[in-house]
């Protein structure tokens, strides 16, 4: 991804939501329909999106136990999907915009913000999942207080994660940033190497938790993905940033696709099976405890991206 993405991981925003009501329904005096024509499939048919025969295609980072549990909860309802696993972030969102994918799940909104508006072929946060916090781990040392001098962390080289790596680490005291550095849109070029306590290394983000085998690495900013993909228990990070906090709305993940897709019923119900309790409670196993679960509405999710993209548009100029 090009500059925007760069920006896009920067961005944090304090959003106020109102609850949003439904109207109630005029009792009707007219005799009742037949049922055919008033009560919905209970399934979709043959052909339909959803069916056995066009399955609602659906792109993650990796296979999980809250997926098994939501695949096997829809065919109970007769909704059928097919899971598409990718190794890496930035072919995700063009699968959707192609049509090779009718929803995805591996982002957080800031992400999404940033292919909107570097592409101009919008994709909607269609439901919330959870915030995870992005992590330092180390195979050499337990604490910040260990780390030496001059020491190299690995940090992901995705222009979206990279300046948030870089404020956990600052934030930390294993960085400081060059003077009117804005540390939200911070790059490696803007760190006072010489003021600083460690060096990053920019690797593929799928790589980062490979790094930490290497015994010239002290230690790795890595992804919630990749992190759990290694078997490292978030318990055992030495750093990370806080999803509680009040300006962690942009990185929220989400479900994700074209707008109109919420409109059709099963991959409504999908949705609805997803924002469930037991979805979550899977979710929290998933991730070993280290996720804060989301629940917001259509309409939260909308204005958080688009105030996120309107302000990477504004800083871009």
């Amino acid at each position: 991804m090009k500059k925007i993405l760069a920006l896009a991981v920067t961005l944090a925003a304090a959003v106020s939501f109102s609850a949003c009501g439904s109207a109630t329904p005029t009792p009707s005096t007219s005799a009742e329909p037949p049922a055919s024509a008033t009560t919905p499939a209970s399934a979709p048919a043959a052909g339909e999106l959803g069916a056995e025969d066009n399955p609602i295609k659906i792109g993650v980072m990796g296979p999980e136990i809250q997926y098994d549990w939501l695949e096997a909860q829809a065919k109970e309802q007769g909704i059928y999907v097919k899971w598409t696993t990718f190794s890496d972030y930035p072919t995700v969102n063009p699968a959707v915009t192609n049509g090779d994918l009718d929803i995805n799940q591996f982002q957080h909104i800031l992400y999404l913000a940033g292919y909107n508006v570097e592409t101009g072929t919008p994709l909607a946060a269609l439901q919330a999942t959870a915030i995870y916090p992005l992590s330092l781990y180390s195979k050499q040392y337990k604490s910040l207080a260990e780390i030496p001098n001059g020491a190299q962390i690995a940090i992901p080289n995705d222009e979206t994660n990279q300046a948030r790596a870089i404020s956990v680490l600052a934030a930390n005291g294993l960085l400081t940033v060059k003077e009117g550095t804005d540390l939200l849109y911070a790059t490696p070029l803007d760190i006072d190497e010489a003021a600083s306590k460690a060096k990053v290394t920019p690797v593929a983000a799928d790589q980062s938790a490979r790094t930490l085998d290497d015994p010239s690495v002290a230690g790795a900013v890595i992804n919630n993905t990749y992190a759990l993909d290694a078997d490292l228990d978030p318990k055992t990070a030495i750093a990370s940033d806080d999803p509680n906090d009040a300006g962690s709305a942009p990185f929220i993940n989400i479900w994700a696709g074209k707008p109109e897709i919420k409109d059709n019923p099963w991959v409504a119900k999908l949705l609805e099976l997803a924002d469930s309790d037991e979805y979550g409670k899977l979710l929290l196993e998933q991730a070993k405890d280290s996720a804060v679960i989301v629940h917001k509405t259509y309409e939260e999710l909308q204005t958080i991206l688009s105030d996120s993209e309107t302000q990477l548009k504004a800083h871009a100029k």
